[in-house]
């Protein structure tokens, strides 16, 4: 399992929620298996997103493109993303 972290930040939360529910079909036919989204306690409008994937090469390559990109500005990244890819190394329960 491979993972893209993603730390943000947006102009209206519920703005951008509905925009990323909305883009859901999209990533899950890029190879996405699921996300679960953050917000800072310190700064709402700051947003961090892990997402599960197939695999490495398709997060990369979802990561990339231009749709992400057209959409994260439709729904208002308002600075430059953190991206980071994981893969996997050891899931535990604890």
């Amino acid at each position: 399992m491979a993972a893209i972290l993603v730390r943000h930040k947006v102009k209206d939360y519920a703005t951008w929620k509905a925009g990323y529910d909305d883009h859901g079909p999209t990533r899950k036919a890029a190879g996405c298996q699921g996300t679960v989204v953050y917000r800072s306690a310190d700064d709402p409008s700051e947003v961090v997103i892990l997402l599960e994937w197939d695999s490495l090469e398709n997060a990369k390559q979802f990561a990339g493109s231009a749709e992400l990109r057209e959409k994260m500005e439709e729904v208002g990244v308002i600075d430059r993303p953190d991206m980071y890819f994981l893969n996997e190394d050891d899931r535990t329960s604890q």
